[in-house]
């Protein structure tokens, strides 16, 4: 009998380390359950659970704010942004300009088919015009080219009628009317009949406007096929004049002159600063070729857009 219970009291004995280790395994394979799957549910521990869930969410938000908004860029990207807007919108003005002026070479066009067609009957043919700008200031230099290049009085009339050559001194007027100075014009203009009087307030400052007057005034009276403006300080070879002008009666859209191009004086301290230099390219570029003031002609097709789009 005691050999029975001392052999019950070993096998115990070599039991007990076998329930020790199984305990010990299920508590390591519940530990690692538990950190690659999650916390234990809701029910197991409603706390712990709880806060888990408070922290996952403010992680969740602040991942949620990191990717909609992104790392601010630096200035230099800012200003290269800021210059490709600028870029575009001069683009788009400058689309816009090309449409604009399609649009009235197109219009330049019909009234040129109108004429063709009847609607300049009033109007007297003529080869050239020739407008001479003067000022009120300026008699001497007048009397001048009436003395050298301009014909006067039946001569002058014999010239338009055989030849179809215009010749007139263009002048506006003064800023009030019954001006001595508009007097003085109208006196002067009654001995020679060369003058045409412009729709025109005289100044040094609204050159470009009395030209384009000029040519829409000319257009309106005469159906010529040249149209010249020439300074009043000019004396003009009027065979030569006419005789280029000739060589270039069938050619469209011709602009004679003594040809230039400058630069586009974008600093606005200058004098002749342009506001939209940027029309006509960058810093230091030129300007398209164009004739200088003194003596230049353009043909009927131009004359009539300038003055349909003064």
């Amino acid at each position: 009998m005691k050999t029975k219970n001392g052999g019950g009291a070993a096998a115990e004995r070599r039991l007990l380390p076998r329930w020790v280790l199984l305990c010990a395994f299920s508590f390591g394979l519940g530990v690692l359950f538990c950190d690659r799957f999650g916390a234990a549910p809701e029910w197991q521990n409603p706390v712990v659970a709880a806060a888990q869930r408070r922290r996952q969410e403010r992680e969740l938000a602040i991942s949620e704010d990191f990717v909609a908004k992104p790392k601010p860029a630096s200035d230099r990207d800012v200003m290269r942004e800021v210059a490709n807007t600028h870029e575009a919108i001069q683009y788009l003005d400058k689309t816009i300009a090309t449409l604009q002026m399609e649009l009235a070479a197109k219009r330049s066009t019909h009234e040129l088919l109108g004429s063709a067609n009847g609607m300049s009957q009033q109007r007297k043919k003529a080869f050239v015009v020739i407008g001479i700008n003067t000022a009120f200031s300026s008699a001497k230099r007048r009397d001048s080219v009436r003395q050298t290049w301009m014909p006067q009085g039946e001569k002058l009339k014999k010239l338009e009628d055989e030849k179809g050559i215009i010749i007139r001194f263009m002048i506006g007027h003064s800023a009030t009317s019954n001006n001595v100075l508009d007097k003085s014009i109208d006196d002067e203009d009654a001995i020679h009949h060369d003058f045409l009087r412009l729709d025109h307030v005289e100044g040094y400052h609204k050159l470009s406007a009395k030209t384009k007057i000029f040519f829409s005034t000319a257009v309106a009276l005469w159906d010529a096929d040249f149209y010249v403006k020439v300074d009043d300080d000019v004396h003009v070879n009027l065979g030569m004049l006419v005789t280029t002008l000739g060589r270039h009666n069938l050619k469209p859209r011709v602009y004679i002159g003594c040809m230039k191009s400058g630069p586009v004086l974008a600093d606005k301290n200058a004098k002749y600063h342009e506001p939209e230099y940027w029309k006509f390219g960058e810093d230091g570029n030129k300007y398209f070729r164009h004739a200088t003031g003194q003596i230049y002609a353009i043909s009927k097709d131009l004359a009539t857009y300038i003055s349909i789009n003064q």
